[in-house]
């Protein structure tokens, strides 16, 4: 535990040690479902007690835990009312180095990752926001319901003054009009002004014509798990840089997520899915896919396919890997094409259909776009490699002359 006892704490981090300490010891006498449900939510956001910090508390934690959880069926574990968060702390544990357990294999809880029977479906903030306004004003609109008719009742006279006293006004402003005229007092007539000629509208800025406008981003992969209904697809849960409240996205382990479906199962390990950087489509329109809504696209090259021949999506298929020290949310443009991104790309003007069979591999393995295979772009060649903001080259593994989708 050498790794672990090197780790420096703060008075208030030592504080909250204690108590999770306290609420292990607890647990080993009343380990309810109550209170194993809150434990679960607080471990929601937390890869360590801490937070992201490893302490004793996580070994406390795994020491009065893993009895029990060894023991829960997998509907306990990962179904809709299971406790996933605990399970996972408790896999975590067992088998980081830093915590010093050396827990034999046999010993350990065993944990398969690809046994999930339920996937929680992110919550639309946006959705969420109007539900809760159009509650709040319902709840208003009835409380406001017994007091209406009194109030109405009660301004009824003073209304029917304020009405009697404007015709009364109105009629002697007529009056004194009339009575003017009567006086042969004339007002001139206003010289009627002439109107300057309207000015030809300003024509309409040219529509950018540009692989910048699909939004490219480094993500980062917290999670992946096949889907429940689909045996093609992994369903992702992904950083990607959004602002909290950001629509189709929710918190997770602290970290503000998409969740994405791929059709990559059987064709990338789910191993390599777990924890790593890709490149992501992020304005694509959100699809519902088997019941998950999926609200970006990973890129992947796979071999181009020749002219007649069908494509089958058997594979080969390589990640797009961004540069290991990019950042989750970081802005990825072709060089020589930069420019801002639509919001979200309009279906009906395809434009990821028009750019997409420009993004290939070089001979180096570097992802690139090819202007001199789209048509839009008649009369322009070249290759822009894929870079990030910060100047690092995207690339495969092993494919070259790829198409990239």
């Amino acid at each position: 535990m050498a790794a672990l006892d090197a780790q420096k704490y703060t008075p208030a981090e030592e504080t909250e040690i204690q108590a999770w300490i306290a609420k292990a010891d607890s647990l080993k006498t009343s380990a309810s479902d109550s209170v194993l449900d809150t434990l679960n939510t607080d471990l929601a956001t937390r890869t360590t007690a801490l937070g992201t910090k490893p302490s004793k508390a996580d070994v406390a934690l795994y020491e009065t835990l893993a009895p029990l959880v060894k023991a829960w069926t997998p509907e306990q574990r990962t179904g809709q009312q299971g406790r996933p968060n605990i399970v996972r702390h408790i896999d975590f544990v067992q088998n980081s180095p830093i915590f010093g357990l050396g827990v034999a294999d046999a010993d350990k809880v065993p944990v398969d990752v690809d046994q999930v029977l339920y996937v929680k479906p992110p919550v639309d903030a946006k959705a969420e926001k109007e539900r809760l306004k159009k509650e709040k004003a319902a709840a208003a609109a009835a409380a406001a319901d017994g007091a209406g008719q009194t109030l109405v009742d009660r301004t009824k006279e003073a209304a029917t003054a304020v009405a009697e006293k404007a015709v009364e006004v109105k009629d002697k402003v007529a009056g004194a009009v009339a009575g003017e005229g009567g006086n042969g007092k004339q007002k001139p007539k206003k010289e009627k002004k002439e109107r300057a000629p309207k000015q030809p509208a300003a024509p309409a800025a040219p529509a950018v014509v540009s692989p910048c406008l699909i939004d490219l981003r480094v993500g980062h992969i917290l999670k992946a798990i096949k889907h429940p209904e689909a045996d093609s697809l992994f369903v992702s849960t992904i950083a990607m840089g959004d602002q909290p409240g950001t629509d189709d996205t929710a918190e997770c382990e602290g970290q503000v997520c998409r969740t994405v479906c791929s059709g990559l199962n059987g064709l990338v390990p789910l191993a390599e899915m777990q924890g790593r950087k890709v490149v992501v489509v992020c304005n694509l329109k959100p699809v519902k896919m088997r019941g998950i809504k999926s609200s970006a696209m990973v890129l992947a090259a796979s071999p181009r396919i020749a002219p007649g021949e069908a494509d089958d999506h058997k594979g080969p298929v390589e990640l797009v890997t961004p540069p290991a020290d990019a950042a989750a949310g970081e802005r990825v443009y072709f060089e020589g094409w930069q420019g801002e991104p639509e919001k979200v790309l309009n279906p009906k003007k395809k434009v990821w259909e028009t750019f997409q069979p420009g993004f290939t591999t070089t001979d180096a393995r570097e992802v690139a776009f090819d202007a001199g295979v789209v048509e839009a772009l008649e009369g322009k060649a070249g290759l822009g490699k894929l870079v990030t903001a910060s100047g690092g080259v995207c690339k495969v593994s092993t494919l070259t002359g790829a198409q990239v989708r």
